[in-house]
């Protein structure tokens, strides 16, 4: 499931981005920077600050909004290769998923003067990005509220979240040329029980650096 993950992250986020003129978080691992770009921003990066605290994760979102803040355009190239480690337990994974939701909601208020200049398609990635898992949130509890006080199924809601999973695993499936991806279904229960819950969290604790 990680390693689908970080196909659909790559080969649809963004390669959709990068269509529309601008990767939003350029991988730490699978990145490379002009090195005179990088010299101009070099003290911005290692200041790296977040309501007066010094922030050490999401290194990689926070230079990419530098670069793109700067007016340096950020490519995707398909045919790249890179290794990265992955969290191979679920408390690393959980502890990866809760830096990253920081680093997303974090450089959300970064990027938002940023959003104008760039492409519409942008604005909506980024407005869907934080407030997808909100929606989702929403609709998770509402159907266990339901299901606790009315001992009704809530059907409508189950319906319409497997839809959904299952067109975006059919798509990737069709694009990744391989079965497998059908069975990334199984990350959206992982979603809605693990995830979620992280980026409640996360949300809650922005200023925690740990």
């Amino acid at each position: 499931l990680s390693t689908m993950e970080y196909w659909l992250a790559c080969n649809e986020e963004r390669a959709a981005q990068a269509r529309f003129g601008a990767v939003m978080c350029c991988c730490g691992p699978c990145a490379m920077y002009r090195r005179s770009a990088l010299l101009l921003l070099l003290d911005q990066y290692e200041t790296q600050f977040f309501r007066g605290k010094p922030s050490d994760f999401g290194e990689d979102r926070h230079l990419t909004i530098l670069m793109l803040k700067a007016g340096f355009q950020t490519e995707y190239v398909p045919d790249a290769v890179a290794a990265t480690v992955v969290p191979d337990r679920l408390g690393p994974y959980l502890r990866q998923q809760l830096r990253w939701a920081r680093s997303t909601f974090r450089d959300t208020f970064l990027a938002l003067r940023l959003l104008p200049e760039l492409d519409r398609y942008l604005t909506l990635d980024v407005v869907g990005q934080n407030l997808g898992p909100l929606l989702l949130a929403l609709s998770s509890i509402a159907a266990l509220a339901q299901l606790a006080l009315t001992s009704t199924v809530p059907w409508w809601t189950g319906l319409i979240i497997a839809s959904m999973t299952v067109v975006r695993c059919s798509v990737a499936a069709f694009r990744a040329r391989e079965l497998r991806f059908l069975g990334f279904s199984l990350h959206t229960l992982i979603n809605i029980f693990l995830l979620l819950p992280v980026k409640a969290y996360a949300l809650c604790t922005l200023s925690n650096s740990d």
